[in-house]
């Protein structure tokens, strides 16, 4: 027999941890290949994690609310014959053998710590604590009182890694009893002034009685951080163009209804506007770049992300693998099989994984344009906004004249560390130039 260690696998450049929803095995239960373990969640994706191999689970390193970090142990597989690669390795390098006792060390430090149950604190009635958080509040000293009281973060109010570790630097950051402060304020500043300073600055908003409180999403808080996160790291900085996509109004119109019975896929202006994105990042290799520290990351593959609103307000990014590689039709059904799994939470973790542009249609909604913040680590972003037949010039060798139009804004936000306002505003100027030039006898 041999033991298979079923890892956290690698969900993008952005994700480096998960957090443990459910569990779908039990130990001692038979698990077949490709059959799903657990549930995870992060802030771009739910996902079920499939095991690699035939086997019997025989053991949980991690309980559900645990937060993981990519590459983790997080179960282990017995499976019959020799060891795998994953866990043992082959004899004939004794290089390997000397490693794989140090792997094991390892990995039985991380069950003992998951199964402390010795913390001072204890599950009771609805509040359930996994070990990983009562351990935390047995090194921090925590009492019992003080843990019910955190509001909990986790499915169905569960206390979470992240709960109490804010508890702790929120308790840390309390204000300092009055006669505490008198000692340690300087005479050129009275005591209350530092006091009134510090209970200014942490400030509750308060909720009349006829208010509702609703408390966030778990990923609308994932999502919520990663925007500050991304405002506060990148220099945003937009452009803006407006595009006429009569022509390519007047062709889908007549050409839909063929596609349809031919391919068995709706056309969309979607799949139409990332063609011409991903031809736009061809043009402008530098706009599909990243930026870590003072290194720029030129990327190989035009990997376009496609935000796509879910069921509860939240947004999830299905990304489209060398995208400027398609035809129309391969981009259609690419952007259709993404965008209906994506509504019905069916997106698996490589499925959002390794975007290196993103376009967002906020015309979806109505709007005109927008300015959207940028998909960290990328450096660009793209808002459609919504297509208005609107009285225009129109030039012709005849001369101009004024004439009803299909036009559209696009706007541009993107990084200004590294990209500036020619190149940002030339990208988007060349997407603008694709559309226009759409050929109007184009066959599909």
């Amino acid at each position: 027999m041999a033991k298979f260690e079923l890892k956290l696998p690698k969900m993008g450049e952005s994700v480096a941890e998960a957090t443990i929803t459910s569990w779908l095995k039990n130990v001692g239960d038979t698990i077949e290949a490709d059959e799903a373990v657990f549930e995870i969640a992060t802030d771009k994706v739910d996902s079920e994690v499939p095991s690699e191999v035939d086997g019997v689970l025989i053991e949980k390193l991690f309980e559900v609310d645990d937060l993981v970090q990519v590459g983790q142990t997080i179960a282990v597989i017995e499976t019959e014959g020799e060891a795998t690669a994953s866990t043992e390795a082959p004899k004939a390098e004794p290089a390997q053998e000397e490693v794989a006792p140090v792997e094991v060390a390892e990995v039985a430090k991380t069950v003992v710590a998951a199964k402390e149950t010795t913390a001072p604190v204890v599950s009771s009635g609805d509040r359930f604590y996994s070990p990983l958080v009562r351990n935390i509040a047995k090194q921090e000293g925590i009492s019992q009182a003080e843990l019910d009281g955190i509001s909990g973060s986790g499915k169905d109010g569960r206390v979470t890694k992240n709960d109490i570790l804010a508890f702790i630097d929120n308790r840390g950051s309390q204000p300092t009893p009055a006669k505490d402060v008198a000692k340690e304020t300087p005479k050129s500043q009275p005591a209350s002034t530092k006091t009134v300073e510090k209970k200014q600055a942490a400030a509750p908003v308060v909720a009349s009685g006829e208010d509702e409180l609703i408390e966030m999403s778990r990923m609308g808080k994932l999502i919520a951080h990663h925007m500050v996160e991304s405002v506060q790291t990148a220099a945003h900085v937009q452009s803006f163009i407006e595009a006429d996509v009569t022509k390519i109004w007047n062709w889908r119109k007549k050409v839909k209804d063929d596609f349809f019975k031919r391919e068995g896929e709706n056309l969309t202006f979607t799949p139409i506007f990332m063609e011409a994105v991903a031809k736009a990042l061809r043009d402008f290799p530098m706009m599909n770049i990243s930026l870590q520290g003072d290194t720029v990351i030129k990327k190989k593959h035009i990997n376009l992300g496609m935000a796509a609103a879910l069921g509860d307000g939240n947004l999830i990014v299905p990304v489209i693998k060398d995208a400027d590689q398609l035809n129309l039709v391969g981009m259609t059904k690419k952007v259709n099989d993404l965008a209906t799994r994506a509504r019905n939470n069916k997106l698996k973790p490589d499925d959002i994984a390794g975007g290196t542009y993103t376009v967002t249609n906020v015309g979806t909604f109505g709007s005109i344009m927008g300015t959207p913040i940028i998909n960290q680590p990328q450096v660009g972003i793209l808002a459609l906004g919504a297509i208005r037949k609107v009285p225009a010039v129109v030039e012709t060798p005849d001369g101009d004249f004024i004439g009803i139009r299909y036009r559209m804004f696009l706007s541009h936000s993107y990084d200004h560390r590294v990209v500036n306002g020619a190149l940002g505003g030339q990208f988007v100027k060349a997407v603008k130039d694709y559309l226009e030039a759409w050929d109007s006898n184009r066959e599909i």
